[in-house]
């Protein structure tokens, strides 16, 4: 009865914890990076300290935030890469799929990139989002990394270039991004085919190992 009765709460905590998640999203796609604690709390219908009970701090809900974004993304970008085409038009895909995610959500994306952008308001609680930021990215290039080596034949060393090229190729994406969101000087198409052209390179002459997928 007692483990029956553990499971059914441990159940409702995670049921309670994605509903929480749930407002809080729409809270942070009304008001990116400005979004608080305490209008999350008041979106989801409870006290402010409840939320902290399941969060910790805003630093905890950011957290759980991100992850449940990224690891969308991270499923979004590796059907890209798989999809059944040539591989530059996968690597065309691949950027498409984070322009068009960042592009659709851009609320989301500066609430998860940038501090609140209103010059007279003061970090919560003194929560630096570049400081949580920055394992987002490094997930992202890391997981880049491993498609990379499993599917690249770079020859010796090839494990190191392939981290080398999946945070370059992350970075690369993030900061050209972050410009495109902001000042919108082409359309994502012709980002898309610039960014692909850059990359081509290399990529282009490298073989596809032979004991793993193609990229």
């Amino acid at each position: 009865m007692d483990t029956t009765h553990r499971t059914e709460q441990q159940r409702a905590a995670e049921q309670r914890r994605r509903e929480l998640l749930e407002a809080a999203d729409r809270v942070v796609l009304r008001d990116g990076p400005r979004a608080s604690m305490n209008t999350i709390a008041a979106e989801a219908g409870i006290t402010k300290p409840i939320l902290y009970r399941h969060f910790g701090d805003k630093g905890g809900l950011y957290r759980a935030l991100a992850k449940r974004h990224t690891d969308a993304l991270l499923g979004a970008l590796r059907a890209a890469l798989d999809a059944p085409a040539d591989r530059r038009r996968r690597v065309e895909a691949t950027l498409d799929t984070y322009l068009a995610a960042i592009e659709a959500r851009p609320q989301v994306y500066r609430f998860l990139m940038h501090p609140a952008e209103d010059a007279g308001q003061q970090p919560e609680h003194g929560f630096d989002v570049g400081r949580h930021s920055a394992p987002l990215l490094r997930r992202m290039g890391e997981e880049l990394a491993e498609v990379i080596a499993e599917r690249v034949d770079l020859g010796e060393g090839g494990e190191a270039l392939a981290r080398v090229w999946g945070h370059g190729i992350v970075g690369m994406m993030h900061a050209a991004g972050d410009w495109w969101l902001g000042e919108r000087p082409c359309g994502r198409a012709a980002l898309v085919s610039a960014l692909a052209d850059l990359l081509w390179g290399r990529l282009a002459e490298a073989d596809d190992r032979a004991d793993g997928p193609r990229f």
